[in-house]
């Protein structure tokens, strides 16, 4: 069996697609995967699969949670490895004193043409970001509320994106040791 780490975008915030953590769960077990835990409302779980496919595994896990709840959320598997590669890879391991202040976003897919140019106009001074093999770092020490960076990363990135901050990265990296 393989580690997996879904995170879903876009569910349980302000009241739009609810997505109740038990019926994550059913909608994991049913396409197959044991050991499922998940972490706060926003959308984060650890499974084990047989599955290797991850696109398989995303479209078989986004239809049925369409079938459970009549939305379709987008829905972004990563293995163990790829999220150990990705903490290890951190560009700004000064900022995890601050775990909310750091944040990753992980790509749907490699972009074609992002305009790192024009993120780096909308940056703070206090703001850093890099883009490291599908995961976009970005440190926002004033908040991503606020910041226009962060508002505009997927767009002038040119691929889906889904975010999660380095707190909750390393919660479900733990909780893959469980």
């Amino acid at each position: 069996m393989n580690i997996y780490f879904a995170f879903f975008r876009g569910i349980n915030v302000g009241g739009n697609n609810p997505l109740p953590m038990k019926t994550l769960v059913a909608a994991l077990d049913s396409i197959g995967a044991r050991k499922v835990r998940t972490y706060i409302q926003s959308g984060n779980a650890v499974f084990e699969s047989a599955e290797m496919n991850l696109a398989h595994l995303s479209r078989q896990l986004s239809a049925e949670i369409n079938k459970r709840c009549s939305f379709e959320p987008h829905v972004h598997i990563l293995t163990l490895e790829a999220l150990s590669k990705a903490i290890v890879e951190n560009p700004f391991p000064d900022a995890v004193t601050d775990p909310s202040s750091l944040h990753l976003g992980f790509l749907s897919s490699s972009p074609k043409s992002p305009n790192l140019e024009k993120l780096a106009t909308l940056k703070k001074v206090s703001e850093r970001f890099l883009l490291v093999e599908g995961v976009f770092y970005l440190h926002a020490p004033e908040g991503v509320g606020r910041s226009k960076l962060a508002a505009n990363a997927e767009r002038l990135l040119g691929v889906p994106m889904t975010d999660r901050n380095w707190k909750t990265v390393c919660k479900v990296m733990e909780m893959a040791g469980s």
